[in-house]
């Protein structure tokens, strides 16, 4: 099983900090309100692919954007593909990756078949992933496109 958490070593450098951070007075003053990952899970903002991510070798929870789910998990018109094999293709690349990557945010690419026509030669999809502290300080990866936070 793929240990991103060895994969990874800033992120406990990152949980700390965001602790730390947390427990200090902002010069905002406190915070009135925060949205919180459990609350973008159950809003549907995210999508939990915690279960298949494990299948895959990836031992840390794991959540697509909405908006991935919806433009690169769902095969729009192309009766050949599913969407269970989307998200495998997706979390695969993403795991083979992140095997020899270091850092918190690491972008990577997958070609797709899009459409009805079998002769296409399929689309390259740009993804982000990046890992980070979830609600309680644990580290958690969200799988995203490029131009989403």
């Amino acid at each position: 099983m793929l240990d991103l958490d060895a994969l990874f070593p800033q992120v406990k450098d990152m949980v700390d900090k965001k602790i730390e951070e947390d427990q200090e007075e902002s010069v905002f003053g406190p915070i009135i309100y925060s949205y919180t990952r459990a609350q973008a899970l159950e809003d549907g903002v995210l999508v939990d692919v915690s279960d298949v991510g494990r299948e895959a070798g990836i031992s840390l929870p794991i959540a697509l954007t909405q908006r991935v789910w919806a433009e690169v998990v769902i095969p729009w018109g192309h009766l050949e593909q599913s969407e269970t094999g989307r998200l495998w293709d997706i979390l695969w690349v993403f795991a083979t990756r992140a095997k020899h990557f270091k850092g918190d945010t690491m972008r990577f690419v997958l070609k797709l078949k899009m459409g009805v026509n079998p002769s296409a030669n399929g689309r390259i999809v740009d993804l982000k992933a990046m890992i980070g502290p979830g609600d309680n300080g644990e580290p958690v990866i969200t799988i995203m496109h490029p131009d989403e936070d």
